[in-house]
């Protein structure tokens, strides 16, 4: 028996969407991609078919534990490992081979050209795993994971998990997270009926259950994404907790969590492998939400200009923040005369490089208001690793920022966990100042603005990879837009496609390349409106004319979802506006004219339309009704987008579009409403 099984890659290596000929899925996205004809192809990167026979095939659940144990080792998201990774990956996997065997495989995909440039992609490695899964070893191993230390094993329980099936989970990652939310919701007064919670115990996975501690660590890491009124608290109900989860998951994705395969139902029966990586997707956004060039300039300077880096304002800007961190670091390990180091991982095992970046940041006394704080570092002579980094911790704490590792963990060098204590400890203590006289055009370095971060939301919630990080420069070379036409159904060619790692000669060509194509794509199979719009802008990051392009895939996806609950009868702006009214007037509520309406600014409209659709659930004692200030009318837009999501809504635009009744995200409020109802008149 033979079956074509899809694999939809995501950037945070949190999950794999992955449908077979033959499997249903329980999702709308699902749905609509497993109607798409299968046609495989080789040559794909980040979405591919894989042809496998029975013996060998992996289930879904499979694949998803691979992608986890990928990103453990691809760090950085590049969506590629080196072969010197490889041995180090199978193990993340629970497949430990022998070396010689490793050294075999790195052979049979040079031979076949599945090796580009000395790196593997997440599709090679799961080919490659499917054969080794296939084999009686494998089968050993795979009782044996259980056994391995820090990794604990729970039966697949999902609908779709195959029998046999099992998840691990990292339980250094759980204490690790478990600690994190404990610090950040200790004075929290909504969280004491779950907190603190016990490390040593599965506590985290029974106190994610009614949603409350996921919505108060949404808004630790994006303050004021959730309404706090719109929160269920008290006498929680199966409904209410209900109301808590979908809060959370549509809150999560309005971030830029990829949430797709997971529902409400995983979080309230404490899913762990869901759990985790949801929490860690959650953790790293808000981490990672200052390390970035716009939002300190003493990074861009310090970091790069003065560390003899030759490097352009346009590559600066390019950098992801787990290189800017790298830098960071090594900033500060110059600064103290210690060599460089190339990663969070092995090269901080021996925990040296981080006793002397802690000396470094540590406050020196002379700055008014900010005491001295001395950092020992004898321990640095302790002989023992395991001993040197528990001494290193101690002076982290005399910081406030032992958090996310163990000494354990940083002997093992658990990239993920060392990442996540390093990001702290900058944000904690950057030690940077922006430098005068510094000859460097401080405004080309622009800010990302709230339509930006709204379509790199949207994006990163699709799973699309490599993750958007900063929206012009990471869909340069367009295989992120390939990635958004498939999900509205546009067929790419993926012949046709340049795909990384690029050869430097040449690259941008190459990049260009596939802009042009992009463009082409839109022009003749999507029938966007691409006057004036040229693969060069989008190459190049025009700024109005790629918005343009990705409002138009925006808007194809939202009317595509709906066009699905009317059964393939076309949608239009008209279409939603009349759906709309119709629900208002059957509620005795007023109307609108369209997105233009300036009553949407009070976000009555929402509100009015929120309530009819689900009776009695807004509470107007809670909101201004007439006479609002723009304070009053801001504060009902944060509600109305928070209930919004609360009762089921995909919604992706941010408060401030109501209240300046922006009418692109106007219409994306308001379409993503009939998904409760799947009564909209065509």
């Amino acid at each position: 028996m033979q079956g074509w099984i899809r694999c939809q890659l995501t950037s945070e290596g949190e999950r794999v969407h992955c449908l077979s000929s033959s499997a249903s899925s329980r999702h709308t996205e699902g749905r609509r991609l497993s109607q798409r004809p299968h046609r495989p192809s080789s040559q794909l990167t980040s979405l591919r078919f894989h042809k496998m026979t029975a013996p060998a095939q992996i289930s879904q659940d499979e694949l998803e534990e691979l992608r986890e144990a990928f990103a453990k080792i691809d760090v950085d998201s590049h969506g590629h490992i080196g072969t010197d990774e490889l041995n180090d990956l199978f193990k993340a996997a629970n497949l430990p081979l022998p070396g010689y065997r490793v050294r075999e495989i790195i052979q049979d995909l040079t031979k076949t050209g599945d090796l580009h440039d000395g790196k593997v992609t997440f599709n090679e490695f799961a080919n490659v795993s499917s054969e080794v899964n296939s084999t009686e070893v494998a089968k050993t191993f795979k009782k044996a994971i259980n056994k391995k230390e820090g990794i604990n094993a729970v039966a697949g329980t999902s609908e779709q998990s195959s029998s046999g099936t099992q998840h691990s989970y990292s339980e250094e990652e759980k204490v690790a997270f478990v600690n994190w939310v404990n610090k950040a919701l200790e004075k929290d007064p909504d969280c004491k009926h779950v907190l603190p919670m016990d490390p040593t115990t599965n506590d985290l996975f029974t106190a994610v259950g009614d949603g409350i501690v996921l919505c108060k660590m949404i808004n630790q890491s994006v303050p004021d994404t959730i309404d706090e009124r719109t929160i269920n608290k008290k006498k929680l109900t199966p409904f209410t907790i209900q109301e808590n989860l979908n809060l959370a998951l549509n809150s999560a994705s309005a971030i830029g969590c990829h949430v797709v395969n997971i529902g409400a139902e995983d979080l309230k029966e404490g899913r762990q492998h869901l759990v985790l990586g949801l929490l860690w997707q959650v953790i790293k956004i808000g981490l990672f939400a200052d390390i970035e060039i716009s939002r300190n300039e003493g990074v861009c300077v310090k970091c790069l200009f003065e560390c003899g880096f030759s490097i352009t304002v346009h590559h600066l800007i390019s950098l992801s923040p787990e290189e800017l961190l790298l830098r960071w670091a090594n900033y500060h390990l110059e600064e103290a005369g210690c060599s460089k180091i190339n990663n969070f991982s092995s090269d901080i095992k021996d925990s040296k490089a981080y006793y002397n970046i802690l000396n470094q940041v540590a406050p020196k006394g002379d700055e008014e208001g900010i005491p001295l704080i001395a950092i020992d570092i004898s321990g640095i002579r302790e002989k023992e690793d395991i001993k040197r980094a528990e001494c290193m911790l101690e002076q982290a704490d005399r910081l406030g920022c032992r958090q996310f590792v163990t000494a354990t963990d940083v002997v093992r060098g658990n990239p993920k966990l060392n990442l996540a204590y390093i990001a702290n400890l900058f944000n904690k203590y950057p030690a940077l100042k922006k430098p005068e006289n510094q000859d460097i055009d401080w405004s080309s370095i622009e800010g990302e603005t709230r339509e930006e971060r709204t379509f790199r939301n949207w994006m990163n919630s699709l799973g699309v990879n490599p993750r958007v990080n900063h929206l012009y420069v990471d869909i340069d070379d367009a295989l992120v837009i390939f990635q958004l036409y498939e999900k509205i159904n546009v067929p790419v060619d993926w012949d046709r496609v340049n795909k990384p790692p690029y050869s430097k000669l040449g690259s941008n060509m190459k990049k260009l390349e596939n802009c042009n194509y992009a463009v082409e794509l839109g022009k003749n199979e999507a029938k966007f409106s691409l006057v004036g719009i040229a693969g060069q802008d989008l190459n190049e990051g025009n700024r109005k004319l790629t918005q343009a392009l990705l409002w138009q895939l925006m808007r194809r996806y939202t009317l595509n979802i709906l066009e699905e609950l009317g059964d393939g009868q076309k949608v239009n702006d008209d279409t939603i506006v009349t759906w709309v009214n119709d629900t208002l007037t059957q509620a005795g509520k007023g109307t609108i004219s369209g997105f233009k309406d300036g009553s949407i600014a009070t976000s009555m409209p929402v509100l009015d339309l929120i309530d009819a659709i689900q009776p009695c659930s807004i509470r107007y004692d809670l909101i201004k009704v007439e006479d609002l200030t723009e304070e009053e009318k801001l504060n009902n837009a944060k509600y109305a987008i928070s209930m919004a999501r609360k009762i089921g809504a995909r919604v992706y635009a941010l408060p401030e579009d109501l209240v300046e009744v922006k009418p692109k995200m106007v219409m994306t409020v308001f379409g993503s409403q009939p998904h409760r109802t799947n009564h909209m008149k065509m």
